[in-house]
C-alpha cells in the first residue's frame, strides 16, 4: 500500500502549490509579494494635512516630508487629506513630522492609531448615523468634511440616497453623542441607528408610565449579574444597556425585566432598520406638515391678489386703510412673514449653518431668493405708504416659492423612499418571533414558548411549524419538508430538507413541521449579511459621483454670480435706456424689473438634481440585483461591469458541475477490478512528476487510451503499484447545461470569453470546444490565473473573473470585477465584487447587463439634470424676453426648481422594472 502512487493529468496545479499561493500575501498590482526588508522596523503613520486646495500643495508637502532626514517615503492625498509617511523611528519622531508639514504652511495632525504595519485597533467602532436634511452633493461634502475633522473619527462615507453615514472611531478619543452633535452643529438632523459595539444594545420598553416605573426598572437592573452599565430614557421609554455576553445573554436580560416587574414591563430589541424607516416617516410627516402649513397660509395671499379684486364687496373692503396701509397689503405682510419665518425657518438654519462651516447648498440659494422678494416687497410697501406712491409688491412670489420647493421636497422623499424598498422588503423576510423548544432538566422537550426572534441564541432549539418563516440560520434535527429559498437566494425550486440539511433564516418552510438547531443569529445570519452588503454597496459612491460632487462645490456661487450679472445687465440696459420703458412699465421701473429676473436665476438652479443622480440609480440597482440573487459590492463594481471586454471563467466548478464522476477503470495489468478500486479509494491523487520521479513507465497503450479520453474532456488518473503501472481510471465533470448558451450570449454582448484552468491542455481544449470558448489557457497555477488577468489589462481592457471563490480568490482581487459564482450562504467573501448566490452562469449575463442598464440610466439622469439647469437658466435670466416677451415669474421658476430633482429620483426608480435578460433575447432566438 506505502507503493501506490496516483497522478492526476493536469500539468500544473498542484494541492501544495495551490495552497502556498492562497496563504501568502497578495497585491492585486504585483501578484504575491513580502514585506520590504528596506523597511522592517520602519513606524508608519498616517496625518492629517489641512489647507491643501490643489496638486501643487500635495507636491509641496511630498517634498517637504521627503527632505526631512530619517523619511524613507511619503505620499499625500489632496481628496483624503492625508499622508501616509513611513520613517525610521531612531532618526525622526512624530513631532518632526508635524514640524516638517506645518514649515511648509499647512497644518498637520498625527492620527490616533494610525501606524499602518499595526492591525486595526480592537476598540475602533463603526457607527451608522441617520443624518436628516441633506439636499444636495454639496451638504454630502461638508458634512464628510465635518465629520473627518473629528478627533478619534478615522473614517466617514456620507450617503445622500439614504441619508446614512458611517462613521469608524476611537470611543476613547470620541462619543457617538459628539459626533452627533458635531452634525447638527452643521445644520443637519442626526441620530445614532446601530453600533458595531456586539455588547451593548437599545431595548425599547414598554409600561414606563410613572417615576415609579422608572425606580422598579433601576432596581431590576442593577441585581443582573453581568450587566456592567445602563441608561434609561424615560421619554423615549428606552434603556440602552451594556452587558458581558459570556456572564449573562441577552435573552435572560429581557426575561428577568419581565419576571421581576410582574409583567408590568415588557423589553424588546430595536431593531435599527425598522427604526431608520421610522425615521424615514417622521420626516415625510414633517415636511407634509409643513407643506400644508405653507398651502393654507399662500392660498388666502393667491387670493387676496389674484381672485379677491374681481368680487366687488371683498375688493372694497380689501382697498380700505388701516393707518397707511391698505388691509389687503396689510393681511399679505402678515400671511406671507408667517411662511417666511415661521415655515421657512427650516432654510435659514440650514443655509446659516452651511455659510458658516463654509460651504453652500440649496438652502442658501432659497433664502437667496426669497428674503430679496420678501424685503423688496416690505420697502416697497413702506415706501408706498410713506410717500403716496405704491410700486408693485410681490409677496406672494416668497410665499409660492417656498410651497413649490416644499411641495418638492416631499415628493422627493416619498420618492427616495421608494429606492429603499430592497432593503425593507429584505428586513420585512426575517419572522418576528420564534417558537423555542424548552427542555427539562433531563434533557427532555417540555413544551415551547413564542419569543422576539432577535433573542435567539446559538443553539437554540427551534419549531418551524408549515407556512412559517425560518426564525434564525440552522441545521435540521428532526422531521422533513422542502423549504423555498427564492427570496434568499432566486433559486425559485423549493430545497428539500431533511435530518443535517442546512436552513437558512428568512426562508419559507412549506409543507412538513421541522426541528432546527439555530448556528448563525443576530448579525451572523445569511439574510443579515445580504442586507449589509446591500446596505453597504448603497452608501458607496460609485467614481463618475466625483463629476457630482465637483459641479456641486462650485455650483450655488456660479448661480450666484449669474444672478447678479443678470440684475446688473437688465438694470444697466434699462439705465441707460438699451430697451423700450415698455418692457419694465408692468414692474413700474427697470429696477424691479431687473430684481424679478435675478431672483428667478437663483430660484430655478437646482444642484439637487445632479446630486442625486448616481446615489439614487445605485441604490435601486443594488436592490434590484439583490432580488434576483445578484448581490453587488459597491458603486464602482456596478461601474465597472459595464465596460467588460474579458471574461475569464475558471473551468472546475465554474463551467462544469464541480461534481467529478468515475466513468472509466481500465487496468493493464491482471489484478482484480475490485482490488484495483479498493486501493484507487485509499491512496492520494498525486501529478505526473510523481510517476516520473520513481521510475514507473507508462505504456504505449495507456498513452493512447489517455489521449482518447482526454479528448472526449475527460481527465485521466495513472495507477502504479511496487513500482510498476498498473491502470488508470478516467474521471469527467459534467459542463453545467447553460454554459454554452451563456458563452454565446456573451458573445452577442460584445464580450470575450476565456477559460483558464489548471487541467491539461487536450481536456481543457475538448470542454472549451464544447462550451464554445476559443481563447483557453491550461496548465495555469492559481497565482498564475492572476498573471493571465494583466496580461489582458495591459492594454486597459476591464477584465471580469467568474470563480468559486475558494482557489480563485488570488485571481478574483486581480480582476477588474471579480465574481464568485454558486456561493450560496457564504456570501462574505472577500475578494469578489459581485457574489451570484446561484450556482448558475446565466448571472454572470445579468450581472453586467443589470450595470450596463443601471449607467445608461445614470448618463441620462445627468444629461436631464445639466440639460435643465443649461436651458432654464438662461430663460430664466431673460434671455428669450427681447425676442418673445417670454419672462418666467420666481413663483414659476420654484416650481420648476421644485419637479427637477423629483423627476431624477423618478428616473431611477424605473430601474425596478428591471427584468433579468432572457437568453432567447439575447441569443436572438425565436422559439416557435
Amino acid at each position: 500500500m506505502a507503493h501506490l502512487q496516483l497522478t492526476a493529468l493536469a500539468g500544473g496545479a498542484g494541492d501544495e502549490m495551490e495552497e502556498v499561493a492562497l496563504l501568502g500575501s497578495y497585491d492585486v498590482e504585483a501578484g504575491p509579494v513580502a514585506a520590504s526588508d528596506e523597511e522592517a522596523g520602519m513606524r508608519r503613520v498616517q496625518v492629517r494635512v489641512a489647507g491643501m486646495t490643489c496638486s501643487a500643495c500635495t507636491g509641496a508637502v511630498e517634498a517637504a516630508l521627503s527632505a526631512r532626514r530619517g523619511v524613507r517615503r511619503a505620499a499625500v492625498s489632496l481628496l483624503q487629506n492625508r499622508a501616509h509617511v513611513v520613517f525610521d523611528p531612531a532618526l525622526a519622531k512624530d513631532e518632526d513630522i508635524v514640524e516638517a508639514i506645518e514649515d511648509a504652511g499647512f497644518e498637520a495632525e498625527i492620527l490616533p492609531d494610525s501606524t499602518v504595519s499595526q492591525p486595526k485597533s480592537q476598540k475602533t467602532l463603526s457607527g451608522q448615523f441617520r443624518i436628516g436634511g441633506m439636499t444636495c452633493a454639496a451638504c454630502v461634502n461638508s458634512v464628510e468634511g465635518i465629520l473627518k475633522k473629528l478627533p478619534g473619527v478615522k473614517r466617514a462615507v456620507v450617503a445622500l440616497a439614504t441619508s446614512l453615514g458611517e462613521v469608524e472611531y476611537d470611543p476613547s478619543a470620541i462619543s457617538k453623542d459628539e459626533i452627533v452633535q458635531a452634525i447638527e452643529d452643521a445644520g443637519f438632523d442626526a441620530a445614532l441607528l446601530q453600533s458595531s459595539e456586539q455588547d451593548k444594545v437599545l431595548l425599547s420598553v414598554t409600561g414606563l408610565h410613572t417615576e415609579g416605573d422608572v425606580d422598579v426598572l433601576h432596581d431590576i437592573l442593577k441585581k443582573i449579574e453581568g450587566l456592567r452599565q445602563f441608561g434609561v430614557n424615560f421619554g423615549n421609554s428606552e434603556i440602552e444597556i451594556v452587558f458581558d455576553p459570556e456572564v449573562v445573554g441577552l435573552r435572560q436580560i429581557v426575561d428577568t425585566i419581565e419576571m421581576e416587574s410582574n409583567d408590568r414591563l415588557k423589553a424588546h430589541v430595536q431593531n435599527p432598520y425598522l427604526q431608520a424607516a421610522s425615521n424615514d416617516a417622521q420626516e415625510a410627516s414633517k415636511t407634509l406638515h409643513l407643506l400644508l402649513s405653507s398651502l393654507l397660509l399662500s392660498i388666502p395671499v393667491f387670493f387676496i391678489r389674484m381672485v379677491c379684486p374681481h368680487i366687488p364687496l371683498i375688493s372694497s373692503f380689501l382697498v380700505m386703510h388701516f393707518g397707511p396701509f391698505c388691509i389687503g397689503d396689510l393681511l399679505k405682510w402678515i400671511l406671507v412673514s408667517m411662511i417666511q419665518f415661521v415655515v421657512g425657518k427650516r432654510f435659514y438654519i440650514a443655509a446659516y449653518r452651511a455659510l458658516r462651516h463654509g460651504s453652500t447648498n440649496m438652502d442658501v440659494l432659497v433664502v437667496i431668493g426669497t428674503t430679496a422678494s420678501y424685503v423688496y416687497s416690505v420697502c416697497a410697501l413702506l415706501y408706498g405708504a410713506f410717500t403716496g406712491f405704491h410700486p408693485p409688491i410681490y409677496f406672494e412670489t416668497s410665499a409660492m416659492i417656498i410651497t413649490f420647493v416644499l411641495f418638492g421636497k416631499y415628493l422627493e422623499v416619498l420618492a427616495k423612499g421608494k429606492t429603499s424598498d430592497a432593503i425593507k422588503k429584505l428586513v420585512e423576510l426575517a419572522p418576528a418571533t420564534a417558537l423555542l423548544l424548552l427542555k427539562d432538566k433531563e434533557g427532555k422537550y417540555s413544551g415551547e414558548k413564542e419569543i422576539d426572534a432577535s433573542l435567539v441564541q446559538p443553539g437554540d432549539t427551534l419549531k418551524v411549524l408549515p407556512g412559517s418563516k425560518v426564525p434564525a440560520d440552522g441545521v435540521v434535527i428532526w422531521g422533513t419538508s422542502h423549504v423555498n429559498e427564492s427570496m434568499v437566494t432566486g433559486e425559485s425550486v423549493p430545497i428539500s430538507k431533511e435530518v443535517s440539511s442546512p436552513v437558512i433564516g428568512g426562508t419559507m418552510n412549506l409543507h412538513g413541521v421541522l426541528h432546527i438547531q439555530a448556528t448563525k443569529v443576530g448579525s451572523g445570519t445569511v439574510l443579515s449579511q445580504i442586507i449589509s452588503l446591500v446596505e453597504t454597496a448603497q452608501m458607496s459612491k460609485a467614481p463618475i459621483q466625483k463629476f457630482a460632487d465637483y459641479v456641486a462645490s462650485i455650483f450655488v456661487p456660479i448661480v450666484i454670480t449669474l444672478s447678479l450679472l443678470t440684475f446688473l445687465a437688465w438694470f444697466l440696459c434699462g439705465w441707460l435706456g438699451a430697451y423700450p420703458n415698455s418692457w419694465s412699465a408692468e414692474s413700474s421701473n427697470c429696477f424691479v424689473f431687473s430684481l424679478m429676473f435675478s431672483i428667478s436665476v437663483v430660484v430655478i438652479a437646482c444642484p439637487c438634481a445632479l446630486g442625486l443622480a448616481t446615489p439614487t440609480a445605485v441604490m435601486v440597482a443594488t436592490g434590484v440585483g439583490a432580488n434576483h440573487g445578484v448581490l453587488v459590492k459597491g458603486g464602482d463594481a456596478l461601474e465597472r461591469a459595464q465596460n467588460v471586454k474579458y471574461v475569464i471563467f475558471d473551468k472546475t466548478g465554474t463551467l462544469t458541475q464541480g461534481k467529478a464522476t468515475v466513468t472509466t477503470a481500465k487496468i493493464f495489468s491482471g489484478m482484480d477490478l475490485g482490488d484495483f478500486l479498493t486501493l484507487v479509494a485509499s491512496a492520494e491523487v498525486g501529478n505526473r512528476a510523481l510517476i516520473t520521479e520513481n521510475g514507473v513507465n507508462i505504456p504505449d497503450e495507456a498513452e493512447h487510451f489517455l489521449v482518447d479520453m482526454e479528448l472526449s474532456a475527460k481527465t485521466g488518473i495513472l495507477v502504479a503499484y511496487d513500482g510498476g503501472f498498473i491502470g488508470l481510471i478516467g474521471i469527467t465533470d459534467p459542463l453545467k447545461r447553460e454554459a454554452a448558451v451563456v458563452v454565446q450570449g456573451l458573445k452577442k454582448m460584445g464580450v470575450h470569453p476565456v477559460m483558464v484552468t489548471g487541467d491539461n491542455w487536450r481536456t481543457a481544449q475538448a470542454v472549451a470546444k464544447e462550451v464554445g470558448i476559443d481563447d483557453v489557457r491550461a496548465e495555469i497555477m492559481p497565482a498564475g490565473k492572476a498573471d493571465v488577468i494583466r496580461s489582458l489589462q495591459k492594454d486597459g481592457s476591464v477584465v471580469a473573473m467568474v470563480g468559486d471563490g475558494i482557489n480563485d480568490s488570488p485571481a478574483l482581487a486581480a480582476a477588474d470585477v471579480g465574481m464568485a459564482i454558486g456561493a450560496g450562504t457564504d456570501i462574505a467573501i472577500e475578494a469578489a465584487d459581485y457574489v451570484l448566490l446561484r450556482n448558475n452562469l446565466e448571472d454572470v449575463i445579468t450581472a453586467i447587463d443589470l450595470s450596463r442598464k443601471t449607467f445608461s440610466r445614470i448618463r441620462w439622469n445627468y444629461f436631464f439634470a445639466m440639460a435643465y439647469n443649461v436651458v432654464t437658466i438662461p430663460v430664466a435670466a431673460g434671455v428669450l424676453f427681447p425676442f418673445t416677451g417670454l419672462q418666467m415669474p420666481p413663483w414659476l421658476a420654484g416650481a420648476c426648481m421644485a419637479f427637477s430633482s423629483v423627476s431624477v429620483v423618478c428616473s431611477s426608480l424605473l430601474l425596478r422594472r428591471y427584468r433579468k435578460p432572457r437568453l432567447t433575447t439575447v441569443l436572438q432566438i425565436t422559439v416557435e
